[in-house]
């Protein structure tokens, strides 16, 4: 180690002719002197940026070096961060169900008159009540508690939005039913206006809403009553014809995938559907998606203020359509199913890998700020939450099918209250806890 030599060192040392050392500059003595000044007044600053200069591994095996932001900008809404384990960054998406009878469920089906009767599955005869009684669990932290004075303080003047199919509907209502007992009766409403739903929190002036837009661009499934398409369609560029509706949200979440699934192609119009000549090309379905990604992330850069607002993407929600997935029997599906996955590898045949290697692709090259709730994994192991037979019936069932519930069990949606609660507590998370 060198030493450093103290000034009664150098006094001595000068004053013998046999010893005689180089005499330290006087210009030398003060630059030095400045640096340590410098070094002692600005020490945490500098320690501060060295320690983000941190090293990472290649595949190689060689290190290299990751700058990050000294300081992150604060989101709008964000009051605070998850802290995990050893201080790193919580990924909350990452974890296992626990069973909680004490704080679960978060309200009562038959206090939430908001509910669609597809999603009651209590007063559809549902049996058990177990799908109710299960908390999410991060591997490195805690959710925090769903906090609905803070949510609805929050939206106080302002718009929240749910934007895509029947699945972000069911996480809208979900929504209003963890909101909804805040508010006396006499200070809200919920109003269906054609594809738009709009519950008022009339002493918040809030609003929190529903657009349905499966395919988010222009479609042929897009009257919000009569849109069982087998044929689906979806116009090419055209965000904007529902985008319109969504001006002056201010926290708006996104979700689409069920509808593009109808196989490996999809057809793409090129043109205005009035059109008499349609142009209509075949394209694959991930190309379809990516489309649908870019437009959106366009049209999110171009209306949406990032000091003001915030954007959220749902991932996909998984279905439980074939039993042999999780090793049961051929021919059966989620129906009669109470308890949870607990191979925590698993991953259902539903769930296409390439869409969400396309969501990747598209979100990591975009600089637009949007949040990503990556709810697929954590619903695929709740084969036992979904509405099955339990839920109102668009037809009358046949004989036949009233003598196998399988075929016709829904193993799409969600019971209320349930998983799709999980999915808002997240959402909370990343709201006020980026």
């Amino acid at each position: 180690m060198k030493q450093i030599l103290q000034p009664s060192s150098i006094s001595s040392s000068a004053t013998s002719p046999l010893l005689r050392k180089p005499r330290l500059s006087p210009y030398l003595f003060t630059l030095l002197a400045f640096i340590v000044f410098v070094a002692i007044l600005y020490g945490e600053d500098f320690m501060c940026i060295f320690s983000q200069l941190e090293p990472s591994s290649t595949n190689s095996g060689r290190p290299i070096l990751r700058t990050t932001e000294k300081k992150k900008e604060k989101l709008p809404f964000a009051i605070g961060r998850l802290q995990g384990k050893a201080m790193e960054e919580c990924d909350v998406f990452s974890g296992r169900w626990v069973k909680d009878e004490l704080t679960r469920p978060l309200y009562q089906e038959s206090e939430c008159p908001y509910i669609q009767p597809q999603l009651t599955c209590q007063e559809h005869g549902r049996p058990d009540k177990e799908y109710q009684f299960w908390r999410w669990q991060p591997h490195a932290c805690s959710l925090p508690s769903f906090n609905a004075t803070l949510m609805l303080e929050s939206l106080r003047g302002k718009r929240m939005m749910f934007v895509g199919d029947s699945l972000n509907r069911g996480m809208y209502v979900s929504m209003v039913c963890l909101l909804h007992s805040l508010i006396p009766e006499h200070a809200k409403s919920m109003k269906t206006f054609d594809s738009l739903t709009v519950f008022t929190a009339k002493e918040y002036n809030a609003t929190i809403e529903f657009y349905w837009a499966p395919f988010l661009l222009e479609s042929n499934s897009d009257n919000a009553i009569i849109h069982r398409v087998s044929d689906r369609i979806v116009r090419k560029g055209s965000i904007n014809k529902h985008g319109r509706h969504w001006k002056g949200v201010d926290i708006l979440v996104f979700n689409t995938y069920l509808w593009w699934m109808t196989g490996l192609k999809m057809k793409i119009l090129q043109g205005p559907f009035d059109e008499q000549e349609k142009e209509i090309v075949e394209v694959s379905t991930e190309d379809a998606y990516r489309m649908a990604m870019k437009s959106m992330l366009r049209w999110v850069k171009k209306n949406m203020d990032v000091n003001k607002t915030r954007v959220f993407f749902t991932s996909m929600s998984p279905s439980h359509g074939k039993s042999i997935d999780w090793g049961g029997e051929p021919g059966q599906n989620c129906y009669n199913e109470t308890t949870i996955i607990k191979d925590s590898e698993y991953w259902g045949s539903d769930c296409r890998k390439s869409i969400m290697k396309v969501i990747g692709e598209v979100f990591s090259k975009s600089k637009v700020p949007i949040t990503f709730l990556n709810i697929t994994q954590l619903s695929s192991y709740r084969r036992d939450a979904h509405t099955s037979i339990y839920k109102k019936q668009w037809s009358p069932l046949t004989p036949e099918q009233l003598a196998n519930p399988v075929s016709y069990a829904d193993c799409v949606h969600w019971c209320l209250p349930g998983l799709q609660d999980t999915w808002n507590e997240l959402l909370f998370t990343k709201l006020f806890y980026p």
